[in-house]
């Protein structure tokens, strides 16, 4: 009842602010484009947020690029802006909060749907900060980074603007209430950026009949600091935040058995977030304090695949996850959890890295093992992978989306 109760009244304050946004004046052809890139906090860590970043840097050579953080929950951002790129922040909790702010932020979100993660850290002052910034003056592009922001892009993209949404992960690992929303609104898009051909096929089945463009663009990886890993170092390396969907318990499981056949290698873990008393606990019953490390994150990420020999990805789901593609870029191998979706998509299988079925631990063990004990298999792989990674230069994929960009501004009315 709660659930339906929230989605009804989301649906009547959509509709209420896009009859205003009815009023707004349509962006006039020719001028440099200007695009505005929904992000749900500028200034956190992650591969969305370093992806957008990345992209966001290279469209500014051409477009206008503003980024509207919905939050603001730190001072300085993790990854560094790029330059020409404008960050506005909706509801900046780095600073002192007015009465108002007090008094709204009590309130649950209204525009966010219920199931999508961000949904408990949103509140009505959120929303409507939020909500001022999109019937301000309007873009000739909004684009939306996540499915509560693409819901926001198809539903208040005003007359005119371009809406494009953009799926970071697969529309399986959803909600089912997100789902819901994303049947509803995504036909209203212009259209709908996916990493994978998987994405691509469910969203072409969802959205049959629409009008919205469905293309695919993975993710780039810039030029990463130093040069490619020698692979000598007897370091393994796994990196993301500490949730349960990056798999970092199966991964401490599969590594159990490695501690004693290799006592000189070391599993290093990058990153922070909830899970990480839980392993911190789990790495300890197992003995293994001085065999698993957890790093906590770091902003020199590249510097530390540098000086690792293999990289170990063990999510239960992605999207197209950026890690694999920065460590193919540093010459790593990757062995990987051929989770849903993105990694069988970059590795081949025995060329340039390894895949192992999902979630089975045993397999990744006997994988790793492989690639420990034989060096020749190791520079091989590696070797490719660095080959591999060159299909995800930033030059080209920020091409694909200018040249979609320029085709959507264009098209005929």
């Amino acid at each position: 009842m709660r659930r339906r109760l929230h989605r009804i009244l989301r649906r009547m304050v959509l509709f209420t602010v896009r009859q205003l946004l009815l009023l707004r004046r349509v962006p006039r052809p020719g001028e440099r484009p200007r695009v505005r890139v929904l992000l749900q906090h500028a200034h956190g860590m992650g591969g969305t947020i370093r992806t957008v970043l990345n992209l966001s840097g290279h469209l500014a050579r051409d477009h206008d690029i503003e980024i509207v953080s919905v939050v603001r929950s730190k001072p300085e951002p993790f990854f560094p802006i790029p330059p020409n790129v404008h960050v506005r922040f909706a509801d900046d909790r780095t600073a002192g909060p007015t009465f108002l702010a007090r008094l709204l932020s009590r309130l649950p979100s209204v525009i966010t749907p219920i199931g999508d993660p961000t949904f408990k850290r949103m509140n009505l002052y959120t929303d409507l900060r939020l909500l001022l910034i999109l019937c301000g003056r309007s873009p000739s592009v909004l684009v939306g980074t996540r499915p509560s922001l693409n819901l926001l892009a198809a539903e208040l993209a005003p007359r005119g603007t371009v809406s494009i949404g953009q799926d970071h992960m697969n529309l399986d690992a959803y909600h089912s209430n997100v789902r819901r929303e994303i049947t509803r609104s995504y036909h209203r898009l212009d259209a709908l950026s996916v990493l994978t051909e998987h994405s691509r096929a469910a969203y072409t089945s969802l959205l049959q009949g629409s009008q919205v463009r469905i293309e695919l663009i993975p993710n780039a990886v810039p030029k990463l600091a130093g040069g490619p890993s020698a692979r000598d170092a007897k370091v393994i390396l796994a990196a993301g935040r500490l949730t349960t969907q990056k798999g970092f318990d199966l991964l401490i499981q599969a590594y159990e058995p490695l501690a004693a056949e290799f006592p000189d290698w070391t599993l290093r873990i990058f990153g922070s977030g909830p899970q990480r008393a839980h392993l911190k606990t789990q790495i300890a019953e197992k003995g293994l304090k001085t065999q698993i490390a957890l790093r906590g994150r770091t902003p020199h990420l590249a510097d530390e695949m540098t000086r690792a020999s293999i990289h170990v990805l063990s999510s239960r789901f992605e999207g197209l996850p950026m890690v694999i593609i920065e460590a193919m870029s540093k010459g790593l191998p990757v062995v990987a959890f051929d989770c849903p979706t993105g990694p069988a998509e970059m590795i081949i299988d025995g060329v340039d890295g390894v895949l192992v079925p999902a979630e089975d631990v045993q397999a990744l063990t006997a994988a790793l093992r492989k690639l420990m004990a034989d060096a020749a298999l190791r520079h091989r792989l590696g070797d490719q992978a660095c080959r591999s990674s060159q299909a995800y230069d930033p030059d080209l994929i920020a091409t694909r989306w200018t040249t979609l960009i320029r085709e959507l501004i264009t098209r005929p009315s």
